[in-house]
């Protein structure tokens, strides 16, 4: 087991992770810039408001790309086990 290949599984490990948490982080991020502007807009000082709104768009989109985040998370851990016994000799 050379260092090339360790670092090969951890930037892949880590693009994996990346690219599953993309979405629901860009949604956040947007929705709380929106709701932001819109409370300053009507001056509403409520500070459950933007998590309200953030949970329930983030919890939405768990439940539409879920599988998908799924299968990419199932398909690095298979391959991590698959490689198991060659890396551990």
């Amino acid at each position: 087991m050379t260092t090339d290949f360790v670092l090969a599984k951890v930037q892949t490990t880590l693009m994996t992770v990346l690219i599953v948490s993309a979405p629901v982080i860009i949604a956040a991020v947007v929705i709380g810039i929106l709701v932001g502007l819109a409370q300053a807009l009507t001056q509403i000082q409520d500070q459950t408001l933007p998590q309200a709104v953030k949970l329930i768009v983030v919890l939405v989109i768990i439940i539409v790309l879920g599988p998908l985040m799924a299968d990419q998370i199932a398909e690095q851990a298979s391959m991590a086990l698959e490689e198991f016994p060659t890396v551990t000799r």
